[in-house]
Formats: structure tokens, sequence, C-alpha cells
């Protein structure tokens, strides 16, 4: 009988694991030996700090980043393959969500591995449920284009594309290019769409707040390194 592959959520920041996670993320965890994970030491401070009980040096892990190759993701599933049950780790939140996750998933189908989703923070749909934009329709873009020029076209491509259907359009940034993006938004987009800004989801610290473009133009928060999402809708 083959393992299964369960899609873990972890934290979004520096909270208290039982404040953030159901019950079953850490009964899931306290009896797997099978990972992959984004970074390894991370993932390490995630178990210890989620209480889990099996020992580190104990614990397999499979690193999954920008730098893995495909040869290197044929033995990721060896373990479910061989009847032991295996967790995938984001980074942080969900994964598989704005998250390198899915390829994983998808290999997990092809070969008859159960994928099993577990309840958690998604900084995304969180984000998403405070902002009092439609909840109904709403595009993910993950991260727009960097250079100046080309993202004041995406944003702009974005905000048509709103208005014209209602939809709320979801996308982030990297937190040290946070206040960039907010400059090009009240920049390029109507004063009257309304843009939801949330920082620090889950976190002491949590900020999020949904104005139309010309009230963020005249009183901009310092966002500045803190994981935000934004939310558009024309």
């Amino acid at each position: 009988m083959k393992g299964k592959l369960y899609l873990i959520p972890t934290l979004l920041g520096n909270a208290s694991p039982e404040d953030v996670l159901p019950g079953m993320v850490f009964k899931i965890i306290n009896r797997l030996r099978h990972y992959i994970v984004e970074d390894v030491r991370s993932a390490r401070r995630f178990l210890k700090k989620a209480g889990s009980p099996v020992e580190i040096d104990d614990i397999e892990f499979y690193e999954l980043n920008k730098y893995t190759t495909e040869s290197d993701m044929e033995g990721f599933l060896s373990a479910a393959l061989s009847g032991y049950d295996t967790g995938l780790l984001s980074e942080a939140g969900s994964p598989c969500v704005a998250d390198p996750g899915s390829i994983i998933t998808a290999n997990a189908h092809k070969r008859g591995i159960q994928v099993i989703p577990l309840s958690g923070p998604s900084s995304i749909m969180l984000a998403l449920m405070a902002s009092g934009l439609n909840g109904q329709a709403f595009a993910f873009h993950g991260y727009l284009p960097v250079k100046r020029n080309d993202r004041a076209r995406a944003i702009k491509k974005i905000e048509k594309d709103s208005l014209q259907n209602k939809h709320s359009q979801i996308f982030m940034e990297t937190p040290y290019r946070n206040m960039q993006l907010l400059e090009t938004l009240t920049a390029v987009c109507h004063p009257a769409s309304r843009l939801c800004i949330a920082c620090d989801i889950t976190l002491k610290t949590e900020f999020i707040l949904t104005l139309t473009v010309s009230e963020w133009k005249k009183n901009k928060p310092d966002i500045n390194k803190r994981p935000a999402i934004f939310i558009l809708q024309g």
C-alpha cells in the first residue's frame, strides 16, 4: 500500500502555532518522518516550534527550491511509494499556492499517491476574506514585473480587467519592494478604484485596510519589508 502525501500549512510569521494551526496539523506532524520542504533549516525550526516529538535526526528531508532539478525530484516520493506517509511543507502558509509544491502534487497524482490538503493559513485567502472586495470572482497574479514601466503596464491591464468584469485582482511583492509597488499603484490607478493592503497576516502587527486609491495616495502606510498581499478592484 502506498503512503499519502499531506499538504501541511505552516506559519505566516512569528506566531504561536496553536493560535493559527488546526489540531489535525499537529496530529499529522507528530508522526511523519518524511518531508518535502523549501528550506531544511526553516522546516526544522517550524517542526520544533510546533512540538513535533519526532527526533529531527530521524526525519528525512527533500529540498524543493529553484535549484532543484527534475532528476532530483524523481526520488522525492520514494517514501510514499514504499508505504510511508510524506508531508509537503510550504515556506509560509499553505502549500502549492504561489509555491513550487504543485509540481510534487502533480507527480503524486500521476503515481497514484493520495494527496490530502490540510486546513491552515493562506495569506491570499485571508486577505480576500477581510478586504470587503469581490470574493465571488477573483484572479491571483502572483508577483508583478519588477521594472517600473513593465509593472505600471501590468497594473493598468489588471485594473482594466477589474473594471470590465468587477473581479478582485490579487497580487503580491517581495517585501522590500512593497513601497515601490504602492507608489506605482497610486500613480497609475483610477482614484476611485479600491485597494486593499493586507500586511503581517495572523501576526500581532497585522494590518488590513481597504481604501480608494486617492485615499491611499494621501496617506501611504509604511509597509516596507512587511509580508503583504494587495487586492485591487476597479
